[in-house]
């Protein structure tokens, strides 16, 4: 960074951390709505299931692209482009009186959410090395992880002072607001020197090499299965709460503060943790309880056959710790990988999670939300899968060394 921009970083995590917030209050904000919405727009559950799935592919297909035109125009430009094209997305969903108008300003609010989380990340390799950068990220994810947890809780009680419109004009002024302070504030980190051209045979080029790498696969799928353990919860809140906990639309605090706070304290954690534990130690914990978590969610879903709080989330809450602990480490061993292509490793990252998230959204959640037992067997499995890819990266990343060893 240059030293006119040196100031402003104490100011990057908050900031940060509010433009990766657009994921999480896109899609939990409305889950307490889901009943009044498509009652206002006769939608169907499944209709409505898709409110989530167009934006979490949209998300996903545009996350390709975030990252490379960062890497070519800069940052500071991308950010304020897609953080714009958000809020102008959220006033058409305010304003859709079907459910199809609904689904297409969707998809629009999917194409540009994703700019301030998959920017973000490189923002943070860019600025910073090592210790700083893990803590950073942490500290990035400990702030991030409110927005999940208070989502819903606002979505809950805009529904029961205003009509569902409201939720979409509350985040279009989030990110006007946010867009107002990333012009003032957000400085450009990634300089012209260092920017690398923005055409089809460079990015073709680029991405051959990301996916050439045989340890990217099992890095950005542990990292990827590790939330999408927790994802299978979110994405299936409504059923959750309302069907299997028989709670009402004011009370989805019951899942999301045990898993947000979970996983905002494991992010504590793994900043505290940073230059006194190895990236290796650091994931092995994390994984240790999450595995362990798991386990516990699974005896306590066949337990209880009548799901109650608080017993039926404590377990999710304890799980989330693991994930909080692992995600910086994770990210930061993809974006070291290729140090000139962080934007682009970031934006991979992101596709390869949002496709995994986008189908449990769909197709996975509908099949387990009818039960907790389900739920928590879909959970481990994912977490599961998740270390098996970990242990996969680093045989690979030993062989790696050996190799470098013996040319040297």
């Amino acid at each position: 960074m240059t030293p006119a921009a040196t100031p402003r970083r104490r100011l990057l995590a908050p900031l940060l951390a509010a433009l990766a917030m657009f994921g999480p209050f896109s899609i939990d904000t409305i889950f307490p709505a889901f009943p009044a919405i498509g009652a206002q727009l006769r939608a169907n559950p499944f209709a409505m299931q898709q409110t989530i799935s167009v934006y979490m592919i949209a998300y996903a297909l545009m996350s390709l692209l975030h990252g490379p035109f960062s890497d070519a125009l800069g940052r500071r430009r991308v950010i304020l482009a897609g953080v714009i094209v958000f809020s102008l997305a959220s006033i058409g969903c305010a304003l859709s009186g079907t459910i199809e108008a609904l689904l297409a300003f969707r998809v629009l609010q999917g194409v540009s959410a994703g700019a301030g989380l998959i920017v973000g990340r490189a923002i943070i390799r860019d600025c910073y090395d090592g210790i700083e950068a893990q803590k950073l990220m942490s500290t990035v994810s400990m702030i991030f992880g409110i927005a999940p947890a208070v989502a819903p809780i606002v979505g809950g009680w805009v529904i029961a002072f205003a009509r569902w419109p409201m939720i979409f004009w509350l985040l279009a002024a989030f990110a006007l607001v946010l867009w107002l302070a990333c012009l003032a504030l957000l400085p450009e980190t990634h300089p012209r020197e260092r920017r690398v051209a923005l055409s089809p045979r460079e990015l073709a080029k680029t991405y051959r090499m990301i996916f050439g790498d045989r340890a990217f696969y099992p890095l950005a799928l542990a990292g990827s299965l590790n939330f999408n353990a927790l994802w299978i919860y979110i994405s299936s809140a409504p059923a959750v709460v309302l069907n299997l906990l028989k709670l009402d639309a004011q009370h989805f605090a019951w899942l999301f503060v045990p898993a947000i706070s979970g996983m905002m304290f494991g992010a504590f954690l793994s900043g505290r943790l940073a230059g006194r534990l190895s990236a290796g130690a650091t994931v092995r914990l994390g994984y240790t309880i999450m595995l362990a978590a798991g386990a516990l969610n699974l005896i306590v879903a066949f337990a209880l056959p009548t799901p109650r709080v608080p017993w039926s989330v404590l377990p999710i809450g304890l799980h989330a710790i693991g994930i909080g602990i692992n995600f910086p480490t994770l990210t930061l061993l993809l974006l070291d990988r290729f140090p000139q292509h962080r934007g682009a490793v970031s934006s991979v990252q992101a596709f390869i999670s949002l496709v995994i998230s986008a189908t449990i959204a769909s197709v996975i959640s509908p099949l387990l939300s009818g039960s907790m037992v389900w739920l928590a067997s879909g959970a481990l499995l994912s977490t599961a899968l998740g270390f098996g890819a970990w242990r996969l990266y680093r045989v690979i990343q030993q062989r790696e060394m050996q190799l470098a060893g013996a040319q040297a």
